[in-house]
């Protein structure tokens, strides 16, 4: 953490005093708040990284069902992880959060560490999520920096310079050490994550509903519409794809994906990458004969699918075939259509698997 102390504007016990009295009385009710478990809390931190708690609130109860404790986790196989998980994205998260569990049984007795700094070297728990569970699991007064916090800091001091840029961003760990009051750093941190997603928000903040608005330099300055400042963005770059959902007895023919990188683990129809270069329909009649299978499959629609470093078109074929025709390995294999609602598909497949069953005509396209 860094030493080096700023010479605040106010005093930081007014800061947290003002933010604890507006918690206890308008902060939010969530499934995870009313638990000192770290297991709990650690789910509960690991899922909410980069999305929202709608989304969270109905995949954290399921695992807890069929997780209920680090035990459980550690024993399930990772394909059972990334099944529950399967809509939830960003996957790497789903791999460390099973890594970390069978790290904590393995040598640590169960028992998750107290300080951040070996909170770190569990795979997939940052500086800021290392924070999170000390402060949220333990009561230590170790502050965070997550999106909300950041930007309440930002505004709070006025930073006029991009949130990210790595000056910035050590002087916004250095005044959110010196604001996380010594004493109820449970409550502390979630009031400030609460005051970021409920008031202090991205667009249109709530400046009449802050308890810390007499204290906000932003809010002073009229500022509040420009901080925080962002890195201008790069141009997102668009990967073109075949899906082919080669279909026999009522079973589509399904492969995972390799353990790392990109959606690693998951599961997804035979997909080849289209070029310029090559006509997409003589692309998908060589993966099909790299299969062993000779037939033309037909072209039904085009999906689109975000992800965070790309966008990806995809064009949809289906083909029905015998099962002998094709040719099977270990990470090719028939499934169900019955079951694959149920299994770890990843985002981009499963519109391709809604399109095939809603028979669109050949022009719709699936955003």
């Amino acid at each position: 953490m860094e030493n080096s102390a700023e010479k605040l504007p106010f005093p930081a016990e007014l800061m947290s005093e003002r933010l604890l009295v507006w918690y206890r009385a308008q902060g939010r009710e969530l499934p995870w708040r009313n638990s000192r478990d770290p297991y709990r809390i650690w789910l509960s931190e690991i899922m909410l990284q980069q999305t929202t708690v709608t989304a969270v609130v109905d995949y954290y109860h399921r695992f807890l069902v069929r997780f209920p404790d680090i035990e459980t986790l550690a024993a399930a196989t990772v394909e059972e992880v990334l099944t529950l998980w399967a809509g939830l994205g960003y996957y790497s998260r789903a791999r460390n959060l099973h890594k970390t569990a069978q790290q904590v049984v393995s040598e640590k007795k169960s028992q998750f560490p107290q300080s951040v700094e070996q909170l770190q070297q569990l795979p997939g728990i940052g500086r800021s999520t290392a924070g999170a569970i000390a402060a949220l699991a333990f009561d230590l007064p170790e502050p965070i920096l997550d999106g909300n916090v950041r930007r309440i800091l930002s505004r709070l001091f006025a930073v006029r310079a991009p949130a990210r840029d790595r000056s910035v961003e050590k002087r916004l760990w250095r005044l959110a050490q010196q604001l996380v009051p010594a004493h109820s750093a449970h409550d502390y941190t979630q009031a400030i994550m609460d005051l970021g997603a409920t008031v202090c928000t991205p667009k249109r903040p709530g400046c009449e509903q802050c308890p810390l608005a007499e204290l906000c330099l932003a809010k002073t300055f009229d500022l509040t519409a420009v901080v925080p400042m962002f890195r201008q963005k790069m141009k997102v770059p668009t990967r073109r794809q075949a899906i082919i959902l080669i279909v026999s007895n009522s079973k589509k023919l399904i492969r995972r994906r390799k353990t790392e990188g990109l959606l690693g683990g998951m599961l997804e129809f035979p997909v080849v990458d289209l070029s310029d270069r090559v006509a997409p329909t003589t692309a998908v009649c060589e993966l099909l004969s790299s299969y062993g299978c000779q037939a033309a499959a037909d072209y039904i629609g085009t999906i689109r699918h975000s992800y965070s470093h790309f966008r990806l078109e995809a064009e949809v074929y289906t083909l029905s075939c015998s099962q002998v025709q094709i040719k099977t390995d270990h990470d090719l294999y028939w499934q169900s259509d019955a079951d694959l609602d149920e299994l770890a598909l990843h985002g981009a497949h499963k519109k391709a698997l809604a399109l095939s069953r809603a028979k669109r005509r050949a022009t719709d396209v699936w955003d």
